[in-house]
């Protein structure tokens, strides 16, 4: 159609940014230009080959030593039955998944190793009338405690450590790049501020008539 405007153009000269341009041979490019991407390039190789060992290493780790806790405590615990003192309170929301999912505090009363007959409190499942049996885990000494890790639950946290210290060993690599890049950038500009007086005083000076 006549008198339309046409849709605006990119300039012709625009040339598209390219990862690499620090490598590439150019006027403008500096020495630390030409340092900080050899410094990136090496650290990002250096976490390639770094991280996944790091994770193999703290996963190991802490799977053995979670290991040796939770045989530590299926020796020194037992699973004994228990009664509750008193109701445990109801769920705002019965048979929602939170409420499956939901423990309240109730006083129960159970036997020690020893045999003496003690109380305290646990968490148990809610709307649980008095009188009604759930099972504790007991220390030798008679105190309740936690039960022993299941497998599942050793190398679900193991994976979770070797996570851990992958962003760990990640944050370290950025952290490396970060401190170079900000020499470099610090060289750059004293290198910039004494060209520059050497150079000021040529635009500067009055010109002779």
């Amino acid at each position: 159609m006549a008198g339309e405007i046409p849709q605006a153009q990119p300039p012709p000269e625009a040339a598209p940014r390219t990862l690499w341009w620090r490598f590439r041979r150019n006027p403008l490019r500096r020495r630390t230009d030409l340092l900080r991407a050899w410094n990136g390039l090496a650290l990002l190789l250096a976490l390639l080959v770094v991280t996944p060992t790091v994770m193999l290493l703290v996963g190991n780790a802490a799977y053995h030593d979670l290991r040796r806790t939770a045989e530590h405590d299926a020796r020194t615990s037992h699973r004994t039955p228990a009664v509750l003192e008193h109701d445990a309170p109801r769920h705002p929301e019965p048979g929602s998944d939170e409420a499956n999912k939901a423990l309240y505090p109730v006083t129960v009363r159970f036997t020690a190793p020893d045999g003496r007959a003690r109380t305290a409190k646990t968490g148990v499942a809610p709307g649980l009338p008095a009188g009604s049996r759930v099972h504790v885990w007991v220390t030798d000494e008679g105190t309740l405690t936690e039960p022993p890790l299941t497998k599942r639950q050793i190398r679900d946290n193991a994976i979770g450590w070797a996570l851990l210290a992958a962003i760990a060993t990640a944050l370290t690599g950025a952290g490396a790049y970060g401190v170079v890049r900000r020499g470099l950038e610090r060289r750059d500009l004293a290198a910039w501020d004494s060209a520059w007086t050497t150079t000021a005083p040529r635009w500067t000076a009055p010109t002779e008539r």
